[in-house]
């Protein structure tokens, strides 16, 4: 279902009938030998989907054994500062882009939060971060939980919007999943999270597993390595 171009576009027209509405993702992978490939794949337009590359807008800035770097200018082999485990290596990068007053529901409905300079302390974040309905945020010592940042909404430093224009949004795998910092603040990389057998049915488990090159199944995602609040990313969209 790849299907290779040069430059990225916004979704596909929507589809008529009960079929899902289909999406276009972005791919950035490593292979064994340390090569970068890229594809674009059309696959449907559904949460198990899209929070795969919803967690971050375009000049969210990461901490890198290298120094802050923008997510648009990170590449699969850079290496990420983590929380607990030092510098790990990208291994996949996803995007994709949202149009706001598309016909889809999910571009009509996509709120992203805003959180201002110094909402949770001093630097933290270090300048205006605009997250996706993906991210989830890390406050506290070990034995804190990965919380969705929409859960901290308070109408004033930290605040629900939605983007006057096309906005693209990224999320990112590491060899396991890990905790980075981001804009001065601690997120969770990519993980389809302790319940994804239930999630991703045999039917789409094929598609889904195809837009992580060198993955077999969902048990090379590795178990979680943190807990989640129970709150559901659909309920943001």
């Amino acid at each position: 279902m790849a299907t290779p171009a040069t430059t990225p576009r916004a979704t596909p027209p929507a589809v008529p009938g009960n079929r899902p509405r289909m999406r276009r993702y972005r791919i950035r992978s490593l292979t064994p030998n340390g090569d970068i490939t890229e594809n674009f794949q059309i696959a449907p337009a559904l949460p198990l989907f899209e929070e795969a590359f919803s967690a971050f807008a375009r000049g969210s800035t990461l901490d890198t054994d290298a120094g802050p770097m923008a997510i648009e200018d990170l590449l699969p082999g850079d290496r990420v500062m983590t929380r607990d485990g030092g510098p790990m290596q990208v291994r996949w990068i996803g995007s994709t882009i949202y149009v706001p007053g598309h016909s889809s529901h999910l571009e009509r409905n996509l709120h992203l939060t805003r959180i201002m300079a110094d909402s949770f302390g001093l630097a933290r974040p270090a300048s205006c971060l605009l997250t996706g309905p993906a991210a989830r945020l890390m406050q506290g010592g070990p034995d804190s939980v990965l919380t969705p940042v929409r859960t901290y909404v308070d109408g004033v430093s930290i605040i629900e919007t939605a983007p006057p224009a096309p906005v693209e949004l990224f999320h990112l795998c590491l060899s396991r999943h890990a905790v980075i910092r981001v804009s001065g603040l601690d997120f969770e990389t990519y993980h389809p999270g302790a319940d994804a057998a239930r999630r991703v049915g045999q039917s789409l488990r094929p598609i889904f597993m195809g837009m992580f090159p060198g993955l077999s199944g969902l048990e090379d995602f590795g178990r979680p390595a943190y807990k989640r609040a129970p709150c559901g990313f659909s309920q943001a969209l």
